[in-house]
């Protein structure tokens, strides 16, 4: 059995964050858009943050085109992260805005839950959102949260125990 000491675990991480970053530069400069890519490790993955005159499109339509190159990134070099990093691609702070917000709303649907005793149940959000208010309130014992539904049509409900 071949055992990787954890340093060159992370210098393998590292690599394959430098080569999306290189990739999803060349893909900005390739689209026309006058953007700059920064990459750095985080706890959570290979964080990828856009700037410059265009910023404005990357966060347009609630981040789609983050989305988009996240899961592009993904397809090309998902395999080369550990299972519980991911990429995350940001411009202006949209996905701390953003998670901040569904923070936000997570508590308000726990304190509806609480008050009501009925199930909540949000709007059509991505695994990323699901995954953010599932976090949120992961640590309230009386409370669970499930997604139900199926593709674009699934949403997270949140319940008493």
């Amino acid at each position: 059995m071949l055992v990787i000491p954890f340093p060159a675990l992370s210098l393998i991480m590292s690599d394959t964050c430098i080569n999306a970053e290189k990739f999803l530069s060349d893909l900005v400069a390739d689209l026309g858009l006058k953007l700059k890519v920064s990459a750095e490790m985080t706890d959570e993955g290979c964080m990828l943050d856009l700037h410059g005159e265009d910023s404005h499109f990357a966060h347009a339509e609630n981040g789609e085109l983050l989305d988009a190159f996240e899961t592009l990134l993904f397809q090309i070099f998902g395999r080369q992260l550990d299972r519980e990093h991911r990429f995350i691609v940001d411009a202006d702070g949209y996905r701390q805005t953003r998670k901040k917000e569904l923070q936000a709303m997570a508590r308000f649907a726990a304190d509806q839950v609480r008050k009501n005793g009925r199930p909540f149940t949000f709007g059509v959000l991505n695994s990323t959102e699901r995954r953010i208010i599932h976090l949120t309130l992961q640590k309230e014992p009386d409370l669970a949260t499930e997604s139900v539904g199926d593709g674009r049509d699934r949403r997270l409900q949140v319940r008493l125990q």
